[in-house]
């Protein structure tokens, strides 16, 4: 997934993290200068789908426009070889490895 904040914000007209911060504090949504930082420069690992609504109503969009799929990436992870079940190996459990007591 490509994160695509920016972009959209500059579509409407937003040009800094700070207008961006003061518009979601209107909305409703208070975010720290730290988080709004990092959802401004880099793709979040997370983000919560209320915040997520909140950003798409400032902005006027969908999350299909600010979460793009990128195929290719994902098919990259992908492993060279394709595993049926006959070719699996076994997984085995491992009782009893260095497991603590339970409270008295």
């Amino acid at each position: 997934m490509r994160w695509n904040l920016r972009m959209k914000a500059a579509e409407r007209g937003i040009w800094k993290s700070t207008e961006m911060r003061r518009r979601l504090a209107a909305a409703g949504l208070e975010i720290s200068a730290g988080k709004m930082s990092s959802l401004w420069t880099g793709t979040p690992t997370t983000i919560r789908l209320d915040d997520l609504d909140i950003i798409c109503a400032v902005l006027e969009c969908d999350t299909a426009a600010l979460l793009i799929h990128e195929p290719d990436r994902a098919a990259a992870r992908r492993p060279d070889t394709v595993e049926g079940p006959e070719n699996r190996a076994a997984i085995t459990p491992r009782f009893g490895r260095h497991r603590s007591l339970p409270p008295a």
